[in-house]
């Protein structure tokens, strides 16, 4: 009887159908490796919750099967469940140095130490049980993004991480399109492929490309130059600072992200300021304004950032007339209506600010249309796989694998928890394993649930409506007055005439406990709560949450 052929399975817990939360597993027989392990940020009906990592269970019951887990770049919704993931298993992580020198960051926030980092380059390879993976250089918008190709005993897989072709990168290193034909040459089994951009046609600009829209803001400005971009991306940072300098201004950086990126970037190489064009915030006195340029967090409108704080004086560089701001980045989804009300606000006090439907003053990091034909093109996979993006994205790009002959049946949109096997014959969907998302609120990982989120989204939409009643041990009798406590819900000084009828509905039905045994108190809780309900609901339209505290007293 012929042996039964093993399988590799492919399993993504994050990052398909959202922007966010990336993590694939990839599992022969014994061994399981894992690409990246991102979070994502809370959506607005996730009230109070801090950030958004994946469900790692699976990971969890087969920790003993894991070699490493493989880093592709540095950005939050690639390295931010890093350290949730090492509280759990330990094992190896592999990065660039920079993305290791984020980690190593975020392990120290979290008190994790004797982690197992280890720093790779592009054109190494790593051995991890029976998967041979190796780093290729890609273009990001962050310093040492790498792809992986990954070698399996059923054929090469690679996976391009977040990538564009930018043929004039800032650091003059550009995608390696050798590595990936010779790949292609050879016979890849299936192509991972970032989805971001996948609606867009045509190709996403060089970074190179933003030096002239810059050059025309330093001409013209008359005095401060503020800048908002994302922290990480330190091309851009050094882009602008090299203007900056040219036009004689020194450099001021505010925002904890941005500080600590711009530190680990200088001390690794990736940024190259001089240290005497660096000034702290409390010496810029000494400088006019049309002297200085300032970096800042908050090109997503984050209320705590340092942008922010500035638009709204809360801040020590607070913004006014003749400053310059210059909103370097694009909106993600879903930040759009926090970004306008920062620039507006900016505005209004009086500052001109140049933002991307003015200008020319961000691109993506991410590769469109022409892009994501080029690889697949060179590359030439059997299987396709598009990752990183919403269902959106992910439609767009499998209809651009079917443009270029790939095969329907060979063209996989998984979802988050999809199992798919893939062999030397061919590939199929299997079924799925446990996923989605786990909520970390301050110190509590996971202990948010559905349950604790529907509580909060009532009160922050209705309030809170609590009703104190104390009941005399002895006999159950209504020891006082009900006293209300009404928060979010009604003014209690101008609403004495409800206050007084749900008082009245409790003294009613507060009688009942002491005709009752005390093994029915509690059904008579709920009664007395839907009696409250129906009083104030009734007279206002709203259900705030109730709740009904019981004092026995002697």
């Amino acid at each position: 009887m012929a042996k039964k052929r093993s399988k590799l399975k492919i399993i993504p817990l994050g990052g398909l159908g959202e922007i966010g939360k990336n993590m694939t597993v990839m599992e022969y027989e014994n061994d399981i490796i894992v690409i990246d392990c991102g979070l994502s940020f809370p959506d607005e009906d996730m009230l109070g919750v801090d950030l958004v990592i994946p469900d790692m269970t699976y990971l969890e019951d087969n920790f003993d099967r894991i070699r490493g887990i493989v880093i592709t770049h540095g950005h939050e919704d690639h390295i931010g469940a890093v350290p949730f993931a090492l509280q759990k298993f330990d094992v190896p992580v592999y990065g660039s140095k920079f993305t290791l020198a984020l980690i190593e960051h975020k392990l120290e926030e979290h008190k994790i130490k004797n982690a197992d980092l280890r720093c790779v380059v592009a054109g190494d390879t790593v051995e991890l049980g029976c998967f041979k993976v190796e780093f290729i250089k890609v273009s990001h918008s962050i310093a040492g993004a790498l792809a992986v190709a990954v070698t399996t005993p059923v054929g090469v897989v690679i996976h391009t991480g977040d990538f564009k072709v930018d043929y004039t990168p800032i650091d003059n290193e550009p995608i390696d399109i050798a590595r990936f034909a010779y790949y292609g040459s050879r016979g890849v089994l299936a192509l991972m492929m970032d989805s971001t951009n996948a609606e867009f046609p045509g190709s996403t600009p060089s970074e190179m490309e933003l030096g002239k829209t810059f050059e025309k803001v330093f001409d013209v400005a008359p005095g401060r130059v503020i800048v908002a971009s994302f922290a990480s991306n330190v091309y851009r940072i050094q882009q602008i600072a090299d203007v900056a300098i040219r036009h004689g201004r020194v450099l001021c950086f505010q925002g904890r992200s941005m500080v600590m990126i711009m530190r680990i970037a200088m001390e690794l190489g990736y940024l190259k300021i001089p240290e005497e064009s660096i000034v702290e915030v409390e010496k810029l006195k000494s400088w006019a304004d049309n002297e200085v340029c300032v970096f800042t967090t908050g090109s997503q409108g984050e209320s705590m950032s340092g942008l922010f704080r500035m638009a709204y004086a809360n801040h020590k560089l607070n913004i006014g007339k003749g400053d310059t701001v210059v909103i370097s980045a694009s909106a993600i989804p879903g930040n759009e209506k926090a970004v306008g009300k920062v620039i507006n606000q900016l505005f209004q006090r009086g500052a001109n600010v140049v933002y991307d439907r003015l200008a020319d003053v961000h691109v993506s990091g991410h590769a469109r249309r022409e892009e994501l034909k080029l690889m697949m093109r060179v590359v030439n996979p059997r299987f396709f796989i598009p990752v990183h993006g919403e269902a959106r994205h992910l439609h767009h790009h499998a209809l651009l694998a079917s443009s270029l002959g790939i095969p329907e049946e060979n063209i996989f949109v998984m979802e988050t928890g999809s199992v798919l096997e893939l062999s030397k014959r061919g590939g199929k969907l299997t079924g799925t394993v446990q996923n989605g998302n786990v909520l970390v609120d301050g110190a509590g990982v996971g202990d948010i649930g559905a349950a604790v989120l529907k509580e909060r989204r009532l009160l922050s939409q209705e309030g809170m409506f609590a009703i104190v009643i104390a009941i005399k041990k002895a006999t159950g009798e209504l020891a006082a007055e009900p006293e209300i406590i009404s928060k979010g819900f009604v003014f209690t000084k101008d609403s004495e005439d409800l206050l007084e009828a749900a008082r009245a509905v409790a003294r009613e039905q507060a009688l009942m406990f002491a005709s009752c045994d005390r093994t029915e108190w509690g059904n008579i809780r709920n009664i007395i709560r839907s009696g409250i309900k129906g009083c104030l609901y009734s007279r206002t339209k709203r259900t705030p949450l109730i709740m009904p505290i019981f004092l026995e007293v002697d």
